[in-house]
């Protein structure tokens, strides 16, 4: 039974990928920061009859200590040996760079790039001694065009793309796989949980209440079944020869297939139409 740790399992695509995998007998540590919050996976493998196969452990992917700990706990579990790990934990929050504080910027790079470190430079000595693994970081199809108001989320998905090509050149020798699972518009907890910045006095208001509108009344209602993503993530680690990147959902692979045919002008009109700000006048 080939062994895969998950972070951030509580809800999304990191519950749904813990599914996924041992729905096709993956022995699954499914990990996340709060263990309060185990009763939905709980629940969902046990329903699917797969309960055996999922063990649950605790991880905060932005404390060291914890993620060598929960490392620990995982070999013991697997026999010492761990096949792929997936990098799925996240956060978010909206609100224009002005407005955002320093330490909301830094909380989002923390988890969304420092802890994808973390976790990944604690699994790659394991794997090398092995001269196997899969590394899979779940992305999003925002590493690859900005959009006003998502300013520190994109840059933490820009950088954790570009720190994967490079790591991808580094640990192929050993056998060990790099893959970038890049959601679009899904249905997770990260809408519910993400702080919305916008002080009363912001130069910005004007841009912030269309934006909203258009995620209240457009993005989220029409957002698909994160079940889409747990099993590309499956996919991408039981593939002969897995690609580099997995665009998943047609805004996604719409977007993957724009890079380097349309020009920026053309993205950025699109994109400003789409949000209802193109006739803005701050």
């Amino acid at each position: 039974m080939s062994s895969v740790l998950i972070t951030g399992c509580s809800s999304g695509f990191g519950l749904e990928a813990a599914l996924s995998l041992a729905e096709r007998r993956w022995q699954v540590v499914a990990t996340m920061r709060n263990l309060d919050k185990r009763v939905r996976l709980d629940e969902r493998v046990t329903a699917a009859g797969v309960r055996d196969r999922v063990d649950v452990v605790a991880l905060d992917v932005t404390d060291p200590a914890s993620v060598e700990q929960a490392v620990k706990e995982t070999l013991a579990i697997t026999g010492g040996r761990l096949d792929a790990v997936v990098n799925n934990a996240g956060v978010s929050s909206g609100g224009a760079f002005e407005d955002v504080p320093d330490d909301e910027i830094r909380r989002i790079l923390e988890t969304n790039f420092f802890g994808v470190l973390n976790v990944t430079r604690a699994v790659l000595p394991i794997m090398r001694e092995q001269r196997s693994g899969r590394v899979v970081i779940v992305s999003s199809d925002s590493a690859f065009y900005g959009a006003p108001a998502m300013s520190a989320y994109t840059a933490s998905k820009w950088a954790v793309e570009g720190w994967a090509e490079s790591l991808a050149y580094e640990v192929e020798p050993f056998g060990v796989r790099v893959i970038c699972v890049e959601p679009g518009a899904y249905t997770t907890e990260i809408w519910d949980n993400s702080p919305r910045i916008k002080p009363g006095d912001s130069a910005y208001a004007a841009l912030a209440e269309p934006i909203e509108r258009f995620v209240d009344d457009k993005l989220i209602p029409h957002a698909r079944d994160p079940r889409e993503v747990g099993e590309a993530i499956a996919r991408a680690l039981e593939a002969r020869t897995p690609r580099f990147r997995y665009p998943v959902g047609p805004d996604a692979r719409a977007m993957a297939a724009a890079r380097g045919i349309l020009p920026r002008r053309a993205i950025s009109f699109g994109l400003r139409k789409y949000l209802g700000v193109d006739k803005l006048d701050l």
